[in-house]
């Protein structure tokens, strides 16, 4: 009987087939992405991701170049395509369009791809291409503004519902002590952190925020206990690179945590069980 949920990693699916899924896929994750745009500029500014309350002076002025003025023509809206035709530049009066907006619409496309080919078409797939696009959101406001939107956080938490019943690879004690197991942790540094800081320098600033505790809260009741660790040392040793380069190049301590445990979490949520597996049979391994 052929079986649906491994139909990309079968030998009987035709390439044919899984080229044009993964095509589909991608297009679509391109248009999601689209949206990440919108959502990640107008939550911080505290607008409607939807335009909902928005004058209409205001969305006149959206739809126009911000630099000469000139209408944004509906071809022009075509994520990452219009950005390439367009060479980055705006069709009038050729002011440098933001890389920005192609890239989070190309990553949120790959990401979608990267989920399907690893994890083939089944429940877990969809919830962990929504957990991608929620990521992405939380990666690059707090690059952005250094704070976590707790809704985007919330939502993240949420899917661990419809990942407990329609998936079986996390049991419910999994998730509760991967929500507990690098939050808790967390927490305890950032509070320790504060003392310190607050005493030394006199500001009140903790070493890692609430929001970060908060986020690795949610992500482990999605994730479970071993893919959760994965994610925060992931998180940890990418940031701690970066905050070195960081520091060289900005003369900088303090930057956002977020984007790197974001990265951590995905990476977790394709892998994280098996490079956990990995690790301890390496370190248990004895030679014959």
């Amino acid at each position: 009987m052929f079986d649906f949920q491994n139909m990309l990693h079968s030998e009987f699916t035709a390439m044919p087939f899984k080229i044009m899924f993964l095509t589909i896929i991608f297009l679509f994750g391109i248009c999601i992405g689209s949206f990440l745009n919108v959502v990640i500029l107008r939550i911080p500014a505290g607008e409607s991701i939807l335009g909902i309350g928005r004058s209409d002076e205001e969305k006149e002025k959206a739809s126009h170049c911000m630099s000469c003025g000139a209408k944004i023509r509906p071809i022009d809206l075509i994520p990452v395509f219009s950005w390439l035709f367009l060479r980055g530049k705006c069709h009038s009066c050729g002011a440098k369009i933001s890389p920005r907006y192609p890239i989070v619409e190309s990553l949120n496309g790959l990401m979608y791809v990267l989920t399907f080919i690893v994890l083939d078409i089944n429940a877990k797939s969809i919830i962990t291409c929504v957990l991608m696009s929620l990521l992405i959101v939380v990666g690059f406001m707090d690059w952005d503004t250094m704070e976590i939107d707790m809704i985007i956080v919330g939502i993240i938490f949420l899917l661990s519902v419809p990942a407990a019943i329609f998936t079986d690879d996390v049991s419910l004690k999994h998730r509760i002590i991967g929500a507990l197991c690098v939050s808790v942790p967390f927490f305890i540094i950032g509070e320790i952190s504060r003392i310190i800081i607050r005493k030394k320098f006199g500001e009140d600033f903790r070493a890692i925020e609430l929001g970060d505790t908060i986020l690795m809260f949610a992500a482990g009741a999605l994730l479970g206990t071993r893919a959760i660790i994965v994610s925060a040392f992931i998180g940890i040793i990418l940031c701690a690179l970066v905050g070195v380069i960081y520091k060289k190049v900005k003369g900088e301590s303090k930057f956002p945590f977020g984007p790197f445990l974001s990265i951590g979490i995905a990476a977790g949520m394709l892998w994280g069980n098996q490079m956990l597996q990995w690790y301890i049979d390496l370190i248990t391994y004895v030679p014959e």
